[in-house]
């Protein structure tokens, strides 16, 4: 398992999304339980500025892993884990390129 090892500009966003089962019944009352027991995954946007050569190599590493495999990846904030991207967004500017993702945790892989 490759590990990602790029450091993010300032300011990377987590987002905390729990997966729950849920029953609405008719009279108003609903019940809730967790589903699984990794029910939440985080999920971290990041930003890199960088020179064009050094967002190629993020690409490539990117492009190698293809949204398919996990890699191990250590957040700002917790411990390092297994992660996946299936989506990113680069912007050509003069001198540095830009590079957006969204890195989302998975378990088990």
């Amino acid at each position: 398992m490759s590990t990602f090892t790029y450091v993010p500009v300032y300011g990377a966003t987590e987002t905390t999304r729990a997966r729950v089962l849920k029953s609405q019944f008719g009279d108003g009352y609903a019940q809730r339980v967790g589903d699984g027991i990794n029910n939440k995954p985080r999920m971290w946007a990041l930003s890199f500025s960088k020179t064009q050569a050094d967002i190629e190599a993020i690409l490539t590493f990117l492009n190698t892993e293809g949204g398919v495999t996990s890699f191990i990846w250590q957040p700002p904030r917790g411990a390092s884990g297994s992660w996946i991207c299936e989506e990113w967004n680069t912007a050509v500017n003069d001198g540095y390129d830009s590079l957006t993702v969204q890195f989302m945790e998975v378990f088990g892989e």
